[in-house]
């Protein structure tokens, strides 16, 4: 009797040192990857143009505070220019500026109504790359909020990722050196309820980003949980591929 005590006393104590081991690791773990994603700073200036497309899904609106935080965060020098893009126009809310506060605060809750869709938001990403200063010395990057969707020419395989206004604003881009990043979000139309437009509609973005040197970001195609990870990614790929370009 008293072997089995001992032999359940020994069996248990290991479990619980076992049990308690692991996690106090993870959670070192999620210390260091927290404070490396907390110190974590974009390190060379930009020229950034902030663009949310304006019918995306209203759960973007809870994220403008970690995406004030971010225009913040920017080296000195940075310039950031914010706009929406919204049925057959780009609303310009704040022109290219180096007060980052004010372009931070210039941000409002998007609309997230069928009203508010265009046809695809590659129309008025071109109008938003004419804005950027080929005098200037800094990077130029744009931030692309959207769901990439483009409906204005038909809606099959054969013309996913190949449209005409992608196709211009991938010239466009390449043309003036300006890298897309792309976040990929549903809207409140087609993207938030059929998979094939979700998948066509970051197919595009991914070839927007691909092609102009920069990178899309995506959480599946049902939606997004929050910007979190995908600010943490883009200063990873800002800092990778400006410090490496010197």
């Amino acid at each position: 009797m008293y072997r089995k005590v001992l032999s359940l006393f020994v069996a248990t104590l290991f479990a619980v040192s076992l049990s308690a081991g692991v996690p106090a690791s993870a959670q070192a773990d999620r210390k260091h990857t927290s404070s490396s994603s907390v110190t974590q700073k974009v390190e060379v200036p930009l020229n950034l143009a902030v663009l949310i497309q304006d019918d995306v899904v209203s759960q973007v609106g809870n994220e403008l505070g970690v995406t004030k935080e971010f225009i913040r965060s920017l080296p000195t020098g940075s310039q950031v220019m914010v706009g929406y893009i919204t049925t057959g126009t780009l609303q310009v809310r704040q022109p290219f500026t180096t007060d980052l506060d004010a372009a931070s605060r210039s941000l409002r809750i998007p609309i997230a109504n069928r009203s508010a869709s265009p046809y695809n938001p590659y129309v008025e990403v071109i109008e938003a790359l004419k804005k950027f200063d080929g005098t200037s010395k800094n990077k130029n990057a744009i931030l692309l909020v959207s769901d990439g969707l483009d409906i204005s020419r038909g809606f099959d395989i054969t013309s996913a990722a190949h449209t005409m206004d992608l196709e211009r604003a991938i010239k466009e881009a390449q043309r003036r050196n300006v890298a897309v990043f792309s976040f990929y979000v549903p809207t409140v139309g087609l993207t938030s309820h059929s998979f094939r437009a979700a998948t066509y509609g970051q197919s595009s973005l991914n070839r927007l980003s691909h092609e102009t040197g920069g990178e899309a970001f995506f959480q599946g195609t049902t939606g997004f949980v929050t910007f979190n990870p995908y600010f943490d990614q883009l200063r990873r790929s800002l800092n990778d591929r400006y410090n490496r370009a010197g």
